[in-house]
């Protein structure tokens, strides 16, 4: 079943790309051990180029919660808090420590993803003390981003389907994080090619582009 935007246009009720532009196509069934729970500020589930929408698709045990506030799904809030399953969040806050692979830990892992601007994921901590509650965990420094439509906002700031594909790439090696990016990569492609070269390099201030020579 289609969805029409407000702008009119049909759009694939997956992927949320316009049906003559639709990504499924690339979005593959990854099944890692790790479940993952996208949890999206409002704000940003109308964005054309959000990635949590690609990401969650992708794999099998993935979750995404579109809400400010947790307290609307109970049953979640009871999950996040459960002692039999190692809950962390991904969130780069001052007692967060380097994301490994569990070693002795056999519980089920369960890794909570923040959709939304810096800002936003901000709030969705403040507002939710679950959240707060939880070990914070971070990425590998070192990584750069391949959303070039984007400014990021500091150093290491990746996407959310960068970030998810990172992260399982972390915990289990061997993990096909390329093929969890596919959709992502041929969604910033397309966007370059539609914009153009020169109003590309105007705007992101980037070099010549291999994705649009």
């Amino acid at each position: 079943m289609s969805v029409r935007s407000s702008a009119g246009r049909v759009r694939c009720p997956v992927c949320a790309r316009p049906q003559a532009q639709c990504l499924c196509s690339l979005i593959p069934r990854l099944w890692p051990p790790t479940q993952l729970l996208v949890i999206q500020h409002p704000d940003e589930a109308s964005h054309a180029l959000n990635t949590a929408r690609l990401l969650v698709p992708g794999l099998v045990n993935a979750h995404l919660l579109i809400t400010e506030n947790l307290q609307e799904y109970p049953a979640w809030m009871r999950r996040l808090q459960d002692p039999q399953w190692r809950n962390e969040l991904l969130f780069p806050g001052e007692q967060a420590q380097v994301l490994l692979p569990a070693a002795a830990d056999l519980r089920p892992r369960r890794l909570v993803l923040l959709d939304g601007t810096w800002r936003k994921a901000r709030k969705l901590v403040y507002l939710n003390p679950v959240l707060q509650s939880m070990a914070q965990v971070c990425l590998p420094a070192g990584l750069v981003s391949r959303y070039r439509l984007r400014k990021v906002p500091q150093a290491g700031a990746l996407s959310t389907i960068e970030a998810g594909a990172e992260a399982l790439s972390v915990l289990h090696p061997g993990f096909d994080k390329h093929a969890l990016l596919a959709p992502f990569e041929a969604l910033i492609e397309g966007q370059i090619r539609a914009m153009g070269l020169a109003r590309y390099q105007q705007n992101y201030g980037a070099a010549s582009d291999p994705a649009v020579e």
